[in-house]
C-alpha cells in the first residue's frame, strides 16, 4: 500500500511525495494531511484515534475481522461525511456480502487481465490455462463470490480434485437433456450436459451447453449438434414433463439420433445422491471447468437450490451420470463395457 510499485509513495509526484516514517507507522503530506497504518491483527490498536476516511486492503483476508472492522468504524468520526475504500478480493464472507448488498456502498469489479498493460502477457496467459474457470480462478482473476451451501450434495473442494484437462478415450458417450415444461421466456432453462465412460470405469463430464429462453427447436437443434460434435452413442431425455413433444422435436431436426427416453421416478435429491457418491469415490472426473453447472452442484441442498428455480444443469448431469454408470436404483454398474 505505501512502499510497493503501485503504492502511496511511487503513485505521488517528487514535489508532493509524503513523508514515510516506517518506525512511527505514518505518513505525513505537505499540506498536514496524516495517515496511519494499523493492522488487523491488534484490533485494539484502532481504539482511541480517530480518522476522516480509511483505506481497507484485502479485507477478505484480515485476521479477528469483524472486531477489526468494527473498531474502524467507531474511529471513522472527523469531518462532515467520514468515507472508507475497501480494496480486495472477494470471499463469500458474511462481512463482505453484507457491504455488497449496503446500497449506501458503491461497488466496482475489476478482473486480473484489466490490468494486464502492467503485467507480463506469459503470466496472464499461463494462469487463465492453469485456473480459468476454476473456483480459484473465479475469485482470484475474476473477483467473483464463489458459494456453497454447507449442506451441499458436493463441495469446491471435492470438486476441484476432479479435474482434468483432457478426458482420455471413451468407451460411451451420451448427451443429456432436461427439457423446460414450457417454451415461455420464464420458464427453466433446457439442461443439456455431455458425458462419457471409459473402458476402467470412470465417468467424464465433457460440456455444458445448457440453454436458458430457448424455444423447443433451438435447443433440439443444439442437443443435435453436441451429439454430432462428441459422436456420441445417445441422446438422453427426461419424459416426465413434455418428453413425448421434446423426443418428436429432436425427431424433426435429426430423425436419425437415437433417443433414450428417461423418467423420474424418485425426486431430484434422492436421484443426485448416488451420483454425489460417484464423486466422493474418485470415480468422476471434470474434463474442463463449467462453472455455472458448478455453482449449481454446490448449492444443491434438501431443498434444492438457494435462488428456488430448478437446477437444470444438475438433473442432466444426473441423468448423464446414471445412465453411464449405475444401474436403475442408483446402484453401480458392473465393470466391462
Amino acid at each position: 500500500m505505501i512502499e510497493g510499485v503501485s503504492g502511496l509513495l511511487a503513485i505521488h509526484h517528487r514535489w508532493e511525495k509524503p513523508v514515510w516514517s516506517p518506525s512511527r507507522r505514518r505518513l505525513e503530506w505537505g499540506n498536514g494531511a496524516i495517515a496511519q497504518v494499523f493492522t488487523a491483527e491488534d484490533p485494539e490498536g484502532l481504539r482511541g484515534p480517530q480518522f476522516g476516511a480509511a483505506w481497507s486492503d484485502e479485507l477478505a483476508k484480515w485476521p479477528n475481522l469483524q472486531e477489526t472492522w468494527d473498531m474502524l468504524q467507531l474511529g471513522l468520526r472527523l469531518g462532515e461525511q467520514p468515507r472508507q475504500v475497501v480494496t480486495t478480493t472477494p470471499r463469500p464472507l458474511p462481512l463482505i456480502k453484507r457491504l455488497l448488498d449496503d446500497p449506501r456502498v458503491a461497488v466496482s469489479r475489476a478482473a486480473t487481465c484489466a490490468n494486464r498493460f502492467n503485467l507480463a502477457p506469459s503470466f496472464l496467459d499461463s494462469v487463465q490455462q492453469a485456473y480459468g474457470g476454476t473456483r480459484l480462478g473465479r475469485q482470484e482473476l475474476e473477483g467473483e463470490i464463489v458459494e456453497e451451501s454447507a449442506d451441499a450434495l458436493w463441495s469446491r473442494a471435492l470438486i476441484e480434485e476432479c479435474r482434468e484437462h483432457e478426458a482420455p478415450p471413451l468407451a460411451r458417450i451420451v448427451v443429456a437433456i432436461d427439457p423446460p415444461a414450457s417454451s415461455s421466456k420464464r420458464a427453466d432453462s433446457c439442461g443439456l450436459v455431455a458425458a462419457g465412460i471409459d473402458r476402467d470405469g470412470i465417468g467424464h463430464v465433457l460440456a455444458d451447453a445448457t440453454l436458458a429462453g430457448a424455444k423447443p427447436h433451438e435447443w433440439a437443434q443444439a442437443a443435435v449438434a453436441l451429439y454430432r460434435r462428441l459422436e456420441a452413442d445417445a441422446l438422453l431425455v427426461e419424459v416426465n414433463q413434455g418428453g413425448e413433444m421434446a423426443t418428436s422435436v429432436i425427431r424433426e431436426v435429426d430423425p436419425g439420433v437415437p433417443v433414450t427416453p428417461v423418467r423420474a421416478s424418485r425426486g431430484k435429491f434422492l436421484r443426485a445422491e448416488p451420483v454425489a457418491a460417484l464423486y466422493a469415490q474418485g470415480r468422476v472426473r471434470h474434463a474442463c471447468a463449467f462453472p455455472a453447472l458448478e455453482d449449481e452442484m454446490c448449492d444443491f441442498s434438501p431443498t434444492g437450490l438457494s435462488s428456488g428455480r430448478s437446477p437444470d444443469r444438475l438433473d442432466a448431469l444426473v441423468w448423464a451420470l446414471t445412465h453411464l454408470m449405475l444401474g436403475p436404483k442408483g446402484r453401480p454398474r458392473v465393470r466391462g463395457l
